[in-house]
């Protein structure tokens, strides 16, 4: 725990700090705004934020820690918010002038979750347009020439910066993972329907999932314990046993880790310095680390994704191109017209090889504690254009599976991510596994 800069504190430290007693929840949003307000300039990470807002729920959190009142598990702790997910009185645009100066009226289910948890809602964060790959002004903070990535912009960037412990972002191809590996962050995109979708922005209903950035991973299981709640109002989420996720993340072995290397049918897409970080990561671990190929039904998930993708953002977001001409970039106006010329046939085929192409994972799986494989193709493109391919993401989300993104590499002084992928609803067990990795190597944050 850093004595002297709040702001430096992972989300985990700072919810037991405040809980103990040693820091207020004002002092931890002070030092984070004061973060912001050195460092956001370079950054741009923010689009809507009015730190008295904060400041008056993290006097409230501490004028109820004083009365004895119950304490969330994320008490005081500021947390940022991908700005397609509503907060009640923030601005909420999605990245589009479309929206612009749009209020919503209520939250989020996840926002809900937060507060109910104790978190002080920070601000909007940067997104991509309507969360696809026009890039808008956050700048990665390793190198401010560089992109963060996205989606997820804002959030990654916003954590990777110091200036919020805590970030929600969200995933239809690689939104969460790849910005995590650009910036250098830990990020966690769950299962599909582990956290409710309700009051986020929709262009895929069986994509679109909402995910986390933290600086550990304890952070990321402190999150899930707030965020991974049932909402019949959300048609992918799913009953499940409460879980202890923070508890449960020193469940694993780090002696006896299995782990499944797989390189991905787009590997020639990677470049050349991230396959041979990742290719030497994977010899030097020290432990199981096999590498593992699957059938040729790999070689299409990555076309089957594209059809559910385009065939459903063409859905969701092609009624704005008919009623706003001209307010869509080029980019989205041609995916969104590509999304419309697909075939039901095609769009039916997709949808029915997931669960094929899935039972062939999950099979493997249950051999191995995890699948290693890349967080992106190469560290964070000089290109403040371009976001980055997401084309080592897009087939972990296709499957719905939960994917993690650790750290623990860095090519030309540059971060780049490992990620581990897991069996559906076996996020805890994905969990323990990131954390028994870490254990094996240590952490390169």
């Amino acid at each position: 725990m850093s004595a002297l800069d709040p702001s430096r504190l992972t989300a985990s430290e700072a919810a037991d700090a405040i809980a103990a007693g040693r820091l207020t929840s004002l002092d931890l949003a002070e030092a984070c705004l004061a973060r912001i307000a050195q460092r956001d300039e370079d950054v741009l990470a923010w689009t809507h934020l009015d730190p008295e807002f904060a400041l008056r729920q993290a006097r409230a959190a501490d004028v109820a820690q004083k009365a004895g009142a119950h304490l969330g598990p994320l008490h005081g702790v500021p947390v940022g918010i991908k700005d397609i997910i509503d907060v009640v009185g923030l601005r909420c645009e999605h990245g589009s002038p479309i929206f612009a100066g749009r209020v919503p009226e209520t939250d989020a289910a996840s926002v809900r979750a937060l507060k109910s948890a104790g978190a002080v809602i920070l601000g909007k964060t940067v997104t991509t347009e309507l969360a696809n790959r026009t890039a808008r002004q956050t700048r990665n903070p390793h190198n401010a020439a560089h992109t963060p990535g996205g989606s997820s912009s804002g959030s990654a960037a916003g954590v990777a910066d110091f200036q919020m412990p805590l970030a929600l972002g969200t995933q239809t191809a690689g939104s969460v993972i790849r910005p995590a590996s650009f910036c250098g962050v830990h990020a966690i995109k769950p299962t599909l329907g582990l956290i409710p979708r309700t009051g986020a922005l929709l262009q895929s209903h069986t994509l679109d999932t909402i995910g986390v950035y933290g600086r550990s991973v304890e952070d990321l299981a402190l999150a899930l314990d707030v965020l991974a709640i049932e909402d019949a109002s959300d048609s992918v989420s799913f009953s499940r046993a409460r879980m202890d996720y923070r508890k449960s993340i020193g469940d694993a072995d780090p002696k006896a880790l299995r782990l499944a290397f797989v390189r991905s049918p787009v590997w020639e897409k990677a470049e050349p310095s991230m396959q041979k970080a990742l290719e030497g990561f994977a010899q030097s671990l020290g432990v199981v680390c096999t590498t593992v190929n699957f059938s040729q039904k790999f070689d299409r998930a990555l076309a089957w994704h594209g059809v559910v993708m385009g065939a459903e953002g063409a859905h969701y977001y092609g009624p704005l191109v008919d009623t706003h001409p001209g307010k869509l970039s080029a980019f989205l106006t041609e995916r969104i017209a590509a999304g419309r010329k697909m075939t039901a046939a095609d769009y039916i085929e997709a949808i029915e090889a997931r669960e094929v192409f899935y039972a062939e994972v999950a099979a493997v799986l249950g051999n191995y504690d995890a699948i290693l494989t890349p967080a992106s193709a190469g560290v964070a493109p000089k290109d403040l254009t371009f976001t980055g391919d997401p084309v080592f993401n897009s087939i972990w989300t296709y499957l719905g599976v939960p994917c993690v993104n650790l750290p623990l590499l860095k090519v030309d002084g540059m971060p780049l991510g490992v990620q581990l992928i897991g069996r559906r609803r076996e996020d805890a067990r994905l969990l323990a596994t990131a954390r028994a990795l870490e254990a094996v190597v240590g952490p390169n944050s």
